[in-house]
């Protein structure tokens, strides 16, 4: 079985991504993780990189191969990134996370150290217009569109382990037989 995870910064799809890999005892690729050694290699911070991926495609498709590469090739994983369910067409359960504003920039203050929410908001917002012509410009892909998902959940609604307990009863409903199996 494979499950991708999506959504915009903040939403909570690494850390869910992580509770369904315990859960189900699958592994799991992120690329928001892969990005963000890039960007230490490279001694920048995510927006700074983003820009500087927008005039190199090469890092965004870089990470967008090697992830489809790998899921393509294993079975019980969970695939964790902002284009996953884009990218991951074999997917059996495709995932989108949803919240607000405030809630993801509550989340990125604390995640990633920003000094207020302030700043986190305009860094966070930038970010996502970057990633968002960058998506469009390499693939074509509407980040907006959510036409492809078959779960969309507001993540500042549930903890991560309601969430969680949420992907769990659909996967048991979607393919019970694969759900037996992969436990």
């Amino acid at each position: 079985m494979r499950i991708t995870v999506s959504g915009l910064p903040g939403s909570g799809t690494t850390s869910l991504s992580r509770y369904l890999s315990e859960l189900l005892g699958f592994s799991m690729i992120s690329a928001g993780e892969v990005f963000r050694q890039l960007a230490d290699e490279h001694n920048m911070g995510l927006a700074e990189f983003g820009r500087f991926a927008l005039e190199n495609p090469k890092f965004d498709k870089m990470i967008d191969a090697r992830q489809k590469e790998i899921a393509e090739q294993r079975d019980n994983i969970i695939v964790e990134g902002r284009l996953s369910g884009w990218m991951i067409e074999n997917a059996d359960l495709k995932i989108w996370l949803y919240a607000p504003v405030g809630c993801r920039i509550k989340r990125i203050v604390f995640r990633d150290n920003i000094v207020d929410e302030k700043t986190a908001e305009l860094i966070t917002l930038e970010r996502e217009r970057c990633e968002a012509a960058r998506y469009c410009n390499y693939y074509n892909i509407e980040i907006n569109d959510l036409s492809i998902y078959q779960i969309i959940l507001n993540s500042g609604h549930w903890d991560v382990k309601g969430l969680g307990s949420i992907i769990d009863t659909a996967i048991r409903n979607l393919k019970p037989d694969d759900y037996i199996n992969a436990l």
